[in-house]
């Protein structure tokens, strides 16, 4: 079955960086547009990053993390990753990956990895 792990996360001061990881098993990961989403306290989970099926691909990023946070996948591992840098405490916030079309996620969800960044 479909299966996604996302790795990385942990507590960094604003400012710092961390880098995370989704590894996913059970389908064709090249096929496949990726997305990275996070869920603050509170509120809805939200669209972060995205990147288009193949290693090296189109990539696309929400406005709030334009210029701070870099998508990157390597079919090859089946891994998608998520570079943040410059981290801001509204940073924090449970961290998702899934296959996406445009900014909506399509596929079944992870657990998920927690990321907080302290002021």
């Amino acid at each position: 079955q479909v299966q996604l792990v996302e790795s990385g996360g942990g507590l960094v001061q604003a400012g710092g960086s961390l880098r995370l990881s989704c590894t996913a098993s059970g389908y064709t990961f090249s096929r496949y547009a990726m997305g990275w989403f996070r869920q603050a306290p509170g509120k809805e989970r939200e669209f972060v990053a995205g990147i288009i099926s193949w290693s090296g691909g189109s990539t696309y990023y929400a406005d709030s993390v334009k210029g701070r946070f870099t998508i990157s996948r390597d079919n090859a591992k089946n891994t998608v990753y998520l570079q943040m840098n410059s981290l801001k405490p509204e940073d924090t916030a449970v961290y998702y990956c899934n296959t996406v079309v445009g900014v909506r996620a399509v596929g079944s969800w992870g657990q998920g990895t927690q990321v907080t960044v302290s002021s």
